[in-house]
């Protein structure tokens, strides 16, 4: 969060790193600032997570029973419609504590006076919904839910390619396949999705200026501004943390959908 939004507004300056923002924090006397958000980012998995695959499980129950009772297998358009749709609608139940996590992580940014001071994702969710309204905690939905989905199609079009071209010109175990089929389903999937990831955090974290209006008016302005102040290569600054973030969850995932049938059998 913190490297997406240095040097907002403007191309020049110094390029942060995630050595350079982890110093600067422990520096500031502050260690368990990086630890910011846990308790937002735990209740953020725990509904996503839980929603996606909830949903994922159902849908692809229902698609199976459909294509057994026409005598054929699922086929990968359905599991992708699965996955993207399972995916958006996750997303949007879970927006509410994603804003959290980026208000609470982005605070230490500000000025000391203009600073929320969070004390937990309960505060933070409570706070913001009265200072701001209901409708706040989906601030940045849409980006988010593209962000689902194009997660999720990352996942699944380059972990089933993958595998199959793996299995095709390799001689590696089974378990191999797998575990290398999901590390690389991973990079794609981090790739698809950073540029919406960046412009989320983007938009969850503005607040209107001393003229009473908000830096950004949506995703689509949110891009344009960004591309045209700081270069089309800020959308994916600090790729390397974002993918060491998200590619362990995506392997883990990809990697029992797979035990279980959901995408490959």
């Amino acid at each position: 969060v913190r490297i997406q939004l240095a040097g907002e507004g403007t191309a020049a300056g110094p390029k942060p790193t995630p050595l350079s923002v982890t110093r600067q924090i422990i520096a500031s006397g502050k260690v368990l600032d990086l630890y910011t958000g846990l308790s937002a980012g735990l209740l953020r998995q725990a509904v996503y997570t839980t929603a996606r695959l909830g949903m994922f499980d159902t849908l692809m129950g229902s698609l199976s029973a459909r294509a057994k009772s026409e005598g054929r297998a699922v086929g990968f358009s359905e599991r992708a419609t699965a996955g993207l749709t399972a995916g958006g609608i996750a997303a949007m139940i879970g927006n509410p504590a994603d804003l959290a996590l980026i208000r609470m992580q982005s605070d230490g940014l500000k000025p000391l006076a203009e600073r929320k001071n969070y004390k937990s994702v309960i505060d933070a969710l409570g706070s913001i919904a009265k200072s701001e309204g209901i409708g706040a905690l989906w601030a940045g939905a849409a980006p988010t839910v593209v962000r689902a989905m194009a997660l999720n199609f990352g996942q699944l079009a380059f972990f089933s390619e993958a595998k199959a071209q793996l299995k095709k010109h390799t001689d590696l175990s089974t378990q191999t396949q797998t575990l290398s089929a999901s590390a690389i389903a991973g990079f794609f999937a981090s790739f698809f999705s950073l540029p919406f990831d960046f412009v989320k955090t983007r938009l969850q974290k503005q607040s209107k200026g001393p003229d009473g209006k908000l830096p950004y008016r949506g995703m689509v302005d949110c891009f344009s501004k960004v591309a045209k102040q700081e270069g089309l290569g800020r959308f994916y600054r600090g790729f390397g943390t974002y993918y060491v973030r998200i590619a362990p969850h995506a392997m883990v995932t990809l990697i029992v959908a797979d035990y279980l049938g959901w995408l490959t059998k």
